[in-house]
């Protein structure tokens, strides 16, 4: 992708390498993507892949949009500012609606299909670095530390307010099956709050459960909706995998590193998690023993986001090297 905003050249170039279609997962990627204009922040979730296999990257004002089949851009949402950022992308469920979050808090609807932005919502007043939609229902998190629920469906679409002890939100996450709402803050700590978009500011989580470190990798398990993976910042490194209705541990692994990214993989029963320091490499675990079996080496940065395509067969990872990586998977 080549294009320049306000002077910033923003450019995704692809490069086809070869693979052995043979092994289980390539300890290559098929494609290499060169990128220009990503911002190195761990706090930030600019990496979505959606039903209709389409990828969102938000690369400094303006996000990219790629069809993961045939490794080609296709459309571009610009904020068209030189003065805030995309800090935050979020695809709906289903559908060509993304969500984006802006460094100066303001949260946007985009078409895609149609090409044209659907509304304008405000309510934050500082970075939104983390979204998650429950049906019609949008969560977003700012660096303040409040979490607004977005009813996008009306045009007083500010619907209810969690309060996060004014610490950064840098993740936030619906279960699979949109009764629970997990967010993760730069202070270490995970909250389990209850499916109830009319809250107020004055809300408790049903559970707290403090880190050493950023909860910012979290990902929800496909099949098990109440198992919640977190992973550790620089300050912790360990992947753990909570039961949420106990809020006890089932596992955990140090790994040895930062964990920035995690998701699950579905058809073989593992996580997968994007590292940092010292390997920058990305690891597959078995679920639930957390024993390590396979580390994909290809960036020489800390991968900040890794996504899984919807049919389950292909792996994108961005890297603080300015490189994106597609990965064949089973």
């Amino acid at each position: 992708w080549k294009g320049c905003q306000n002077g910033t050249p923003n450019e995704f170039t692809a490069h086809r390498v070869s693979t052995n279609t043979e092994t289980f997962i390539p300890l290559e990627p098929e494609v290499r993507l060169h990128i220009t204009g990503l911002r190195n922040d761990y706090y930030l979730n600019i990496l979505d892949w959606n039903q209709e296999n389409l990828i969102a990257v938000a690369l400094g004002s303006a996000a990219h949009i790629w069809n993961g089949k045939t490794h080609r851009s296709t459309e571009r949402v610009n904020l068209n500012s030189s003065l805030k950022y995309i800090s935050s992308v979020a695809w709906i469920k289903e559908g060509t609606c993304l969500a984006v979050g802006t460094s100066d808090g303001e949260v946007q609807l985009w078409d895609i299909e149609t090409k044209k932005r659907l509304r304008n919502m405000f309510g934050h007043l500082s970075v939104v670095g983390a979204m998650s939609w429950n049906h019609h229902i949008l969560s977003s998190g700012s660096r303040l530390g409040l979490i607004h629920h977005h009813d996008v469906r009306i045009s007083q679409h500010h619907v209810g307010t969690l309060c996060h002890k004014k610490q950064s939100i840098c993740s936030l996450k619906w279960s699979t099956n949109n009764k629970l709402l997990a967010s993760g803050s730069s202070d270490g700590l995970l909250n389990i709050w209850p499916n109830d978009p009319g809250a107020t500011v004055h809300c408790k989580p049903l559970k707290a459960i403090p880190h050493a470190s950023a909860v910012k990798a979290m990902n929800w398990c496909p099949w098990q909706s109440e198992i919640l993976a977190t992973g550790g910042g620089m300050k912790d490194g360990f992947l753990r995998v909570w039961d949420i209705s106990t809020g006890k541990i089932i596992e955990t692994r140090d790994t040895k590193s930062q964990i920035c990214s995690l998701f699950w993989l579905p058809k073989t029963n593992e996580l997968m998690t994007g590292q940092g320091l010292p390997k920058n490499q990305m690891k597959i675990w078995k679920y639930p023993t957390l024993t390590n079996s396979t580390d994909l080496y290809g960036h020489k940065g800390r991968v900040l986001n890794i996504a899984l395509s919807p049919d389950h067969s292909r792996i994108f990872s961005l890297a603080a090297d300015g490189m994106a990586c597609v990965w064949k998977y089973c």
